[in-house]
């Protein structure tokens, strides 16, 4: 079964007097419970899909469709609610708040969808001790290496149960070492039924990917 679909997307930054045509009809599908690598050169365009697959931006010409739901045509306030209940985001520099705990970092998005205070501490909990964590919760983020701020990052992006797991370049700001930490975690998420969409310059975690889908040029080569 089809969970996301990214259909004859197209995007076209415009800067100065030039235009740059960053996605040049690009089709996607992913079904549900996969594992999918997008791999390609810096510039390739598979940033700025992930960012319309995830609807943080919106594509030029095309649709997007996650679960049934045309997201590139929901206003700001219904994207934003359907991003936060559906879809979860890793990034390469982890984006925490550096004056939070650990613990707290990943309760934030559960305070944003309203869910009571109890239950979000005890999700969190769950959540660092699934990515083995538990004993750090309530160090700061300064206080964390950077393999475990990923995997912190990775703990919230599961808070709200979300359907589908967007990561752009997750290992790319980590050690061989603990960039393989981040491949064991991502393969036991999948195995367990997550749906992972993973952007990367990175052989070894194409490698995990049940599908490698490669891009040049804004195109889907292969």
């Amino acid at each position: 079964m089809t969970l996301i679909a990214g259909r004859e997307l197209r995007k076209i930054y415009h800067l100065e007097e030039q235009e740059v045509a960053a996605l040049r009809g690009v089709t996607l599908t992913v079904a549900r419970g996969e594992y999918v690598a997008i791999l390609g050169p810096s510039g390739c365009g598979k940033s700025t899909l992930l960012q319309l697959l995830g609807g943080i931006d919106t594509p030029t010409s095309g649709s997007v469709e996650l679960d049934g739901v045309r997201i590139d045509t929901l206003g700001d306030r219904a994207l934003t609610e359907f991003r936060l209940r559906n879809i979860g985001f890793v990034f390469q520099r982890f984006h925490l708040l550096p004056v939070l705990s650990a613990a707290e970092n990943v309760e934030l998005p559960m305070a944003e969808a309203g869910m009571a205070p109890a239950m979000r501490r005890a999700r969190a909990r769950e959540l660092l001790d699934y990515v083995g964590l538990g004993a750090r919760s309530r160090h700061r983020a300064t206080q964390l290496s950077g393999g475990e701020m990923q995997r912190v990052a990775i703990a919230r992006a599961l808070a709200n149960r979300p359907s589908l797991i967007l990561a752009d370049e997750p290992t790319g700001e980590l050690d061989a070492a603990t960039g393989a930490e981040i491949l064991a975690l991502f393969r036991r998420l999948n195995t367990e039924g997550t749906t992972l969409v993973v952007v990367t310059h990175d052989d070894r975690l194409a490698a995990e990917a049940s599908r490698v889908v490669r891009m040049l040029d804004g195109r889907i080569v292969a």
